[in-house]
């Protein structure tokens, strides 16, 4: 089968594949007040992940990440894991968590074929995480993290969002957090979506911020791999880990864009910051990988070449957990 390559010549190489829209925390920048269902909860069985999975796996995507809402959420994610790591051509599979049952159930993903993990952690500051998230669980979750280095998974990283509310301190702190761990610590710059326009006002801090810091302290950037996510990492040689930053609005971020993402309900989203998305699911729940192909084909064709989030444009994205971020 073809490639996946749109109208500016981008290479598809990253499928995120959102499992759930459910989150158990309500993080101050995506979900304060909650998860509030929103119609029935149906969201695509593992076999339909297996074969969204395989069909863009037949196209050249090498790289997976299942992402939610929180994927750990459902009881069936280690079988959802192992079809994603059994599928030809597939060789990372990866998942993002905000930790809540990293501890406890990261060996039984490790087993199932789990090769990287993102973990959230918004601060290090126990009563800033517990503000933020709206649970005290920072010990918790970063006994998880150990736990998973310690297993052996190969990467390991932590995403935190970037909020003017503990900026310079959490820069020191998790400077020193990856100081011993070969981790990389990753902020992402806070960006505005539907629900969130006056929390935006109020702590959006620009990537420049950081940026600036990391240089001042004898930080350079790395080169990314072909299939990397958006983020630019920093290394400094009296560290094991890195700290990268996600830049949404610096110029230019759209033009290397190599991911697209299915919804929880099996939709092709083009953008995150898109309107509407592409219908899959009739043809995952029976088996029609020629006509899936087909329409995954004639889909890419209106990816536009960038989002629009500089003219507060944030498509029909009401919040991050959503569409899987």
């Amino acid at each position: 089968m073809s490639r996946l390559v749109d109208g500016f010549g981008r290479r598809f190489w990253y499928l995120r594949v959102s499992i759930t829209e459910v989150c158990n925390f309500r993080c101050t920048y995506c979900l304060p007040d909650g998860y509030r269902k929103e119609g029935p909860l149906s969201f695509m069985s593992p076999l339909e992940v297996e074969r969204v999975v395989r069909a863009f796996a037949d196209t050249g995507v090498c790289k997976v990440r299942l992402t939610g809402g929180e994927p750990s959420v459902r009881k069936d994610l280690p079988e959802i894991i192992a079809r994603v790591a059994q599928t030809p051509g597939i060789n990372k599979v990866c998942l993002t968590t905000n930790g809540w049952n990293l501890e406890r159930q990261v060996a039984g993903w490790r087993e199932a074929g789990l090769t990287n993990v993102n973990v959230s952690i918004d601060s290090l500051d126990p009563a800033a995480f517990h503000r933020i998230t709206g649970h005290d669980r920072l010990e918790s979750v970063v006994r998880g993290l150990d736990k998973a280095l310690a297993l052996g998974v190969p990467t390991v990283k932590v995403n935190g969002v970037l909020l003017k509310e503990g900026a310079q301190d959490g820069f020191e702190a998790f400077a020193e957090f990856v100081r011993e761990r070969p981790i990389a610590m990753r902020f992402i710059e806070l960006m505005r979506t539907g629900d969130n326009a006056q929390y935006f006002a109020d702590q959006h801090v620009p990537g420049s911020r950081l940026t600036d810091w990391l240089e001042a302290r004898g930080w350079t950037k790395r080169e990314r791999a072909f299939d990397d996510g958006p983020a630019f990492e920093y290394a400094q040689p009296d560290y094991a880990g890195r700290i990268g930053l996600i830049a949404p609005y610096a110029p230019g971020f759209c033009d290397s864009c190599n991911r697209l993402r299915i919804t929880a309900r099996g939709q092709l989203r083009l953008c995150l910051f898109g309107e509407l998305g592409v219908n899959l699911r009739d043809l995952l729940q029976k088996d029609e990988p020629e006509a899936l192909h087909a329409r995954i084909t004639a889909a890419l064709a209106g990816k536009p070449k960038g989002h629009r989030l500089h003219e507060q444009v944030s498509g029909d994205t009401r919040h991050l957990a959503q569409f899987g971020g």
